[in-house]
């Protein structure tokens, strides 16, 4: 499993770098448009810091905050409790996340925290009244494997640089803008500078063209991370708990529930279990949706003929017709498959 995480810090650092340029980019352009690329440089930079720092210290806290979860003990809910324990110990976590319940009808969970010492699951009152004993196991598990796999704390990362760079494009939309508009009054200037003016031209049109798309860019890589981690996310679980039936069971009753959850917003919602926004006639395989179709999710499971990574992969591998999911690493580390369990009684 460590292989598995050095893997995805990897390829997570290349993502994380990929958003860092565009965002250098917004601040040059903007630097531009009040006449110093290297303050507009600087701009950015202090602004994505001081975001990244309070994401990082404090983002775990906000997003509970903003999901309306009050943390439990527990005497609240013995079964939650015991169910995260055994998820504990099977993902090797050194620590119980704190447990919190979100009063909400809709069905969904979340993981959040910066690192394996200081973590948290929530999961909605809806979902934990319908679910049994096998299903709940498998929504901790799923849980429990992006605490494991440092997933939410690049979540938290991404989501504060995707959140500064839709910021900065504005202010570069604003300056581009600004700065074509002038054009026309310095055109004698310019003409006697040399053909000086087609130049700005050039860079008012190349940064209006990056104001738009950086945030495009930016949301689609987030996207795509975020849908490769639930697929991950999956195999972890069936991994922990031996018995991939009981996510399959559990995604299938949050498929058909048509409950939106309340306090869910844009920037959070990559952090949910399932989408947790209920729009009709959007497509779940459309690019700009935050998680894999359940469909597939629930058909990869059920495919599965033991309990491993190098299964999973199999299994993915049949429903897609293509592998590539599970990091090689963990793939040559997998070892033999462990035989699934029976279920609860």
């Amino acid at each position: 499993m460590w292989e598995q995480i050095r893997s995805n810090q990897i390829r997570s650092a290349i993502l994380v770098a990929g958003m860092a340029l565009i965002l250098l980019l917004l601040g040059y352009f903007i630097g531009l448009g009040i006449g110093s690329p290297i303050i507009g440089l600087i701009i950015a930079l202090i602004i994505w810091g001081i975001m990244t720092l309070v994401a990082f210290f404090q983002g775990d806290n906000i997003i509970l905050s903003m999901a309306r979860a009050r943390k439990i003990s527990p005497a609240d809910n013995p079964r939650l409790y015991n169910v995260v324990e055994e998820m504990k110990i099977a993902s090797g976590l050194e620590r119980i996340p704190d447990v919190y319940i979100i009063d909400d009808p809709a069905l969904n969970a979340f993981a959040t925290g910066r690192d394996p010492k200081h973590t948290a699951v929530a999961i909605t009152s809806g979902l934990l009244q319908i679910l049994n004993r096998d299903e709940l196991e498998g929504v901790i598990g799923h849980e429990m494997s992006h605490i494991k796999n440092r997933d939410v704390r690049l979540m938290a990362l991404l989501t504060v640089l995707l959140g500064t760079i839709v910021i900065l494009a504005w202010y570069a939309w604003m300056f581009a803008f600004l700065g074509a508009s002038n054009t026309g009054g310095g055109r004698s200037r310019d003409r006697r500078g040399g053909g000086g003016g087609g130049v700005q031209l050039f860079v008012m049109i190349f940064a209006l063209l990056l104001a738009v798309l950086a945030p495009i860019f930016a949301q689609l890589i987030y996207f795509a991370v975020s849908r490769k981690r639930e697929y991950l996310a999956d195999a972890s679980s069936a991994l922990y708990t031996r018995y991939p039936e009981g996510l399959a069971s559990a995604l299938e009753k949050l498929a058909r529930s048509e409950t939106q959850l309340k306090s869910a917003n844009k920037a959070t919602a990559p952090m949910y279990i399932i989408n947790p926004f209920k729009n009709k006639g959007m497509s779940v395989s459309d690019l700009t949706s935050t998680h894999p179709p359940i469909a597939d999710r629930i058909r990869i499971l059920r495919s599965m003929a033991g309990a491993s990574m190098a299964e999973y992969e199999r299994a993915y591998t049949q429903a897609k017709g293509k592998g590539g999911i599970i990091p090689p690493t963990a793939l040559a580390g997998a070892g033999e498959d462990v035989p699934l369990r029976q279920p609860s009684r």
